[in-house]
């Protein structure tokens, strides 16, 4: 199963393929980020991370996909900004007729480092660690977007088990 990650964000989006193989074991098949600049109208940059999506979606074809979801900050107009990124990326899933799952960041957490409250570094070093890497992806969107995928590969092994 080929899992598409994605951590949303207006001016960066992160996004993280994860494969798992017939033995469980898990590979980092493609990462990296999608940048706007900031001096884009709001409009343009969302255009900007829709088609990039869709370019990653079209050169891996994942079987399913995972959207970080949006955890309320006290800055709102970045948590609205934010959501419209993910907005952009549930728009490319869709379109891409993907099956989709949106997690909480906390659940990432638990999925990747076995508490809900780890601090990044601590996930991060478990990203590396269940992906073989020799280093921790950089920058850390696109981290995130692969703990995402990790998470959701963990959440359809438990929910299969379960029905």
């Amino acid at each position: 199963m080929l899992v598409l990650g994605i951590d949303p964000g207006t001016a960066i989006t992160g996004y993280g393929l994860v494969r798992e193989g017939e033995g469980g074991q898990l590979t980092a098949v493609a990462y990296g980020v999608i940048r706007t600049a900031p001096k884009l109208p709001m409009p343009q940059r969302l255009v900007l991370i829709h088609r990039q999506l869709r370019e990653v979606i079209q050169l891996h074809r994942p079987d399913s996909a995972a959207v970080e979801l949006l955890f309320f900050q006290s800055n709102v107009t970045t948590a609205m900004t934010v959501g419209q990124a993910r907005g952009v990326a549930l728009l490319a899933l869709a379109e891409a007729e993907l099956p989709i799952a949106e997690y909480a960041p906390m659940v990432i957490k638990e999925a990747v480092a076995g508490y809900g409250g780890a601090d990044k570094q601590q996930v991060q070093q478990m990203i590396r660690a269940l992906l073989g890497l020799e280093e921790i992806p950089r920058p850390d969107d696109a981290a995130d977007a692969l703990a995402v995928a990790i998470c959701h590969i963990h959440s359809y092994k438990m929910n299969s088990l379960m029905t």
